[in-house]
C-alpha cells in the first residue's frame, strides 16, 4: 500500500507541475506551488485507487485527485493564519503566511480553491459532462458550509464554549472539517465510474473518524519534529479532544474499532478493495 500510496503521490506532484507552470513566477503562484508539496496525498490516493476499482483511466483520474489535493491545500494554507489556528509550521516548513505574508497566504488559499474546481470540472477528466458536474457539485457541498467549513465554525467557536464538546459534538465536528473530504475523494471513484456509492460512503465515514483520531492521539504523543507541525496544542488550550474524553488506550480501540468496520464495508468489493484495507489500517499506525 505504502508504494502505491508513494507512487500516487509522484503522479500527483507531476501534474500540479504541470499544471503551476502556466501560473507564472509570482507570490501567489510561487505560493501555490509551495502550498501543495508534500503530505502524505492520502485524498488524492484514495480517488486514484477508488477509480482503479471501477475501471476509470489513471489519465482521467489524475485531474479529480489533483483537485481535492488543491482543495485540501487551501484549507490548510487558510487554516493555519494567525485569524485561524495561527500555525507558524507546516510539514516540517514555514507556513505560507510565515514565508511570505497573511495577504499573499489569502491570495494563494483563494486561488487554490478556485483551482480544484478547475481541476475537478477539466475535460480531460471524467468523460461525461454530468459527471463532471456532479463531481464539482459534490466537491462545493463537501468543502463548503455544509461540510469543511461548517466543522472549522465549530471548532473555533469550541475554543471560546463555556463547556468543552462532548463525544458526540466532537464527533460532528469532525465529519465535517476532515471527514467530508475524505469521503468525497473515496466516492469519487464510484462518480466517474458510475458505481454505488453507499460501501465508499460507509468505509469513508469510519475512516475519516478514525484518521482524526489518530491525528488526536499524534497531538498528545508525537514529536514536533517528526509530525512536521506543532504538538501539544490541544492539550495547552484545555480543547476537548477524542484522547481527552477516550484516553489514550480508549481513542487507539476506538480508532481500530472504525478501521474494523470501513474493512468490512468493502467487503463487496472482494479482493479488488485490499489496498483501501491497508489504507486504513495505515491511517492508524502513521505518527505523522
Amino acid at each position: 500500500m505504502k508504494t502505491g500510496l508513494s507512487g500516487d503521490a509522484v503522479l500527483i506532484q507531476a501534474h500540479f507541475d504541470s499544471v503551476l507552470a502556466g501560473f507564472g513566477s509570482g507570490d501567489v503562484a510561487q505560493g501555490m506551488g509551495y502550498a501543495t508539496r508534500g503530505g502524505k496525498r492520502i485524498r488524492g490516493f484514495l480517488v486514484m485507487e477508488t477509480a482503479r476499482l471501477h475501471d476509470v483511466a489513471g489519465e482521467r483520474a489524475i485531474w479529480p485527485a489533483c483537485g481535492i489535493e488543491a482543495l485540501h491545500a487551501y484549507s490548510l494554507v487558510h487554516d493555519d493564519l494567525p485569524a485561524m489556528d495561527d500555525d507558524d509550521l507546516r510539514r516540517g516548513q514555514p507556513t505560507v503566511h510565515v514565508k511570505w505574508d497573511e495577504a499573499t497566504a489569502i491570495l494563494v488559499g483563494d486561488a487554490l480553491h478556485s483551482l480544484a474546481f478547475e481541476l475537478v470540472t477539466h475535460p480531460d477528466g471524467a468523460e461525461a459532462a454530468d459527471i463532471r458536474a456532479d463531481l464539482a457539485l459534490s466537491l462545493a457541498r463537501a468543502a463548503g458550509g455544509q461540510g469543511m467549513v461548517l466543522g472549522q465554525a465549530l471548532d473555533i467557536a469550541a475554543e471560546t464554549a463555556a463547556t468543552p464538546l462532548n463525544l458526540a459534538e466532537i464527533t460532528t465536528l469532525q465529519a465535517g472539517k476532515t471527514g467530508a473530504l475524505i469521503t468525497w475523494a473515496a466516492t469519487a471513484g464510484a462518480r466517474m465510474g458510475a458505481g454505488d456509492l453507499a460501501p465508499l460512503t460507509r468505509y469513508s465515514k469510519a475512516l475519516g473518524l478514525a484518521f482524526q483520531i489518530q491525528d488526536d492521539v499524534i497531538d498528545v504523543t508525537g514529536d514536533a519534529a517528526q509530525v512536521g507541525k506543532a504538538v501539544g496544542k490541544d492539550a495547552a488550550a484545555g480543547k476537548a479532544t477524542f484522547v481527552s474524553h477516550l484516553g489514550l488506550d480508549g481513542a487507539r480501540a476506538e480508532a481500530r474499532s472504525l478501521v474494523d468496520a470501513a474493512c468490512d464495508a468493502l467487503s463487496c468489493y472482494g479482493d479488488k478493495a485490499d489496498t483501501l484495507q491497508q489504507l486504513a489500517r495505515f491511517v492508524i499506525s502513521r505518527q505523522t
